[in-house]
């Protein structure tokens, strides 16, 4: 008994003495960021090009994983409250001794924790534990002890009893009471309540920036005659507005170059081009030396987006009349060049085959092509998803067997749009939102329940608001509402 006793003793004191000196190390911000370098290699946004959503969730993880690390630095800051966060990690093979090569093409996994630790080395300890990654590197970091009088304080902190003081004497754990109070699932109201004021705050404090994008746009909408102009991720306004403001200092120094680009949707994004859908892509990190260029090989880009028409149509005959289609929301950001040799591609093995599909058989159905997939899928929205790489006859046998559910599923989507719209419209007029919008990766379905829950609810709050359905809380830079789709009350 007395020998267990001690065993106890020890293992109290060890873990007292290893507490004391992890409370007693700082971190300052730049080692924090080279200790998160493994995890920023596996999660950044910029290695899932062909994966849209999991890009999206990343990105907004990222966004709020800064907003955290920033808190931690600033001096006095004590407010913390748990923040859930989810990564879409890529997977290690383990056999791999490079770094560089140690992660697969597409592989990756989801992984979700919560950061509730008030200091940066605890963080990034968390971070890197949560994703599985190796923590070895942070010894070698240049970790300098805090001040003589800050370590002291940390010495006088109530002892850590190990779990067996609390068994034996009864009381309770903190720890384990502050981790049942991190499993309650945050809810609509209550995460309202929390974050209504620091969302009006930033909304009234970016409206003036809102005005002056919406000027800029429509100014240069119809100055160069443009169907639209976008952006591929969620800027915020600000740099919306620099981004178009550059666009029209173009327009004053060159507007010969700009005669062309009549009836087009120009999209701000991460590389110049044009895309697979026709729209002329402005890279946001890119000169206006560059985007000269662009707007200089419109003329061929036309030419060679006829071409790529034609191919369709080539395709579409092969198979049955099936429309060959390309979906800017669901498919990766392809350039019109990438998009036609996949389509080349495609078309010489369909040749090739000679498939015996009836001629307008298919008509109706519709299919997009990917290269990053090894087998056929029925999506819900009654679109075939095609692998360049499919073999011709398991093409053919999955595209007879589905096709009657193809054409019930392109029925319900058109029942589904006129669903979601009307659904959005009453929710806006019913809150009195000033805008109600989804992230792309939230599905038709989803934003429907969603919608339909809201209805339900006395939610005074909204009013005036930016309401942004996505898969998680948060209040963007500008003000801008972002709750889940599957919200709980």
């Amino acid at each position: 008994m007395f020998c267990c006793l001690r065993a106890v003793r020890r293992l109290c004191l060890e873990k007292i003495l290893l507490q004391c000196i992890l409370q007693s190390r700082t971190l300052s911000g730049a080692d924090a960021i080279n200790a998160l370098r493994p995890f920023y290699f596996a999660v950044h946004p910029d290695f899932f090009g062909q994966h849209p959503k999991e890009r999206e969730v990343n990105e907004n993880s990222l966004k709020r994983l800064n907003g955290y690390l920033e808190n931690l630095q600033k001096p006095g800051f004590r407010s913390f409250k748990p923040t859930q966060l989810t990564f879409y990690v890529r997977e290690r093979e383990p056999n791999s001794s490079n770094v560089q090569e140690s992660f697969s093409a597409s592989g990756f996994r989801a992984v979700s924790f919560t950061l509730h630790t008030r200091d940066l080395l605890s963080t990034v300890l968390d971070i890197l534990n949560s994703c599985s990654l190796s923590t070895e590197h942070i010894r070698s970091l240049n970790v300098n002890a805090q001040p003589h009088k800050e370590a002291k304080s940390t010495l006088n902190r109530p002892i850590k009893w190990d779990k067996t003081y609390y068994s034996f004497t009864g009381f309770k754990d903190p720890e384990e009471e502050l981790e049942q109070a991190q499993r309650v699932e945050t809810t609509l109201i209550s995460w309202l309540d929390d974050n209504e004021a620091s969302a009006v705050k930033k909304l009234k404090k970016s409206l003036p920036l809102r005005k002056e994008l919406e000027r800029l746009k429509f100014e240069l909408s119809h100055q160069l005659q443009l169907s639209d102009i976008r952006w591929q991720r969620s800027w915020g306004i600000a740099h919306r507005c620099s981004q178009l403001h550059s666009l029209g200092r173009l327009v004053q120094q060159r507007p010969e170059v700009l005669k062309n680009v009549k009836g087009r949707t120009v999209v701000f994004t991460d590389r110049s081009g044009m895309s697979a859908a026709g729209h002329i892509m402005l890279g946001t990190m890119d000169v206006h030396h560059h985007w000269t260029k662009i707007f200089e090989r419109l003329p061929n880009y036309y030419k060679l987006q006829k071409r790529l028409l034609l191919l369709e149509d080539r395709i579409s005959q092969l198979l049955g009349g099936i429309q060959v289609i390309y979906i800017e929301e669901l498919q990766p950001l392809l350039t019109l060049e990438e998009y036609y040799e996949t389509l080349d591609s495609f078309y010489n093995k369909l040749r090739d085959s000679r498939l015996p599909f009836h001629p307008r058989s298919l008509r109706g159905l519709q299919m997009i092509l990917e290269s990053d997939r090894y087998a056929p899928s029925l999506h819900e929205f009654g679109h075939f998803t095609i692998p360049t790489v499919c073999d011709p006859a398991t093409l053919q046998w999955f595209i007879f067997a589905k096709a009657q559910e193809a054409r019930e599923n392109l029925k319900r989507k058109e029942e589904m749009m006129i669903t979601e719209k009307e659904l959005i419209d009453t929710s806006t007029e019913r809150f009195s939102l000033d805008r109600l919008y989804k992230e792309p990766s939230v599905s038709s379905a989803q934003m429907i329940d969603c919608c339909k829950r809201l209805l339900e609810e006395s939610l005074p709050y909204l009013q005036g608001m930016h309401l942004c359905i996505s898969h998680f809380y948060s209040v963007l830079q500008d003000g801008d509402l972002c709750i889940p789709w599957n919200w709980k009350n």
